[in-house]
């Protein structure tokens, strides 16, 4: 039996389905799919914290479905402008959990996973499936990936 671990970047996966598809991301569905036959090692949805109750909910969702929820504060710049991102805590974590386990799943279409996913395939034969927008994964990241699952149809809810 593979052991796996999940890595979903929340915010990057909730505004490309919401803008390529108009709808979310099925999470009971993909946690099923991605466990189906494999020991879980890890499974950690990254997401930004703005105190709001409906996050706190889908939050909680994710935990009961078996996700461990790492939260950053949402950062509001002076100028306006927002920062809110996981790239650099989800890569430490990909290459910290890469000696235990044999499948890594990423969700994500953010091409600056592509250094990691190469890293984990070359340097600790890891083999990674990447569950992405297909339209607004980046190409580079599509090539590292061992696989790629587009977002779609069963992975979507309506």
């Amino acid at each position: 039996m593979d052991r796996v671990a999940i890595f979903v970047d929340v915010q990057n996966v909730y505004y490309t389905v919401k803008q390529s598809h108009g709808c979310h991301f099925d999470y009971r569905r993909f946690w099923d799919q991605v466990t189906a036959r494999r020991e879980v090692v890890a499974a950690l949805a990254y997401a930004i914290d703005r105190k709001d109750q409906k996050q706190i909910q889908f939050q909680q969702i994710l935990e009961t479905i078996g996700f461990k929820v790492k939260l950053k504060p949402f950062i509001q710049r002076a100028d306006g402008s927002a920062k809110g991102d996981w790239d650099v805590g989800i890569t430490i974590d990909m290459l910290e959990l890469a000696k235990e386990i044999d499948v890594a799943v990423l969700a994500s279409g953010d091409g600056d996973f592509d250094l990691v996913v190469q890293k984990l395939r070359e340097s600790h034969s890891v083999e990674v499936e990447v569950y992405g927008e297909r339209t607004l994964t980046a190409a580079s990241l599509i090539q590292a990936a061992n696989r790629f699952i587009p977002i779609e149809g069963p992975l979507l809810l309506s």
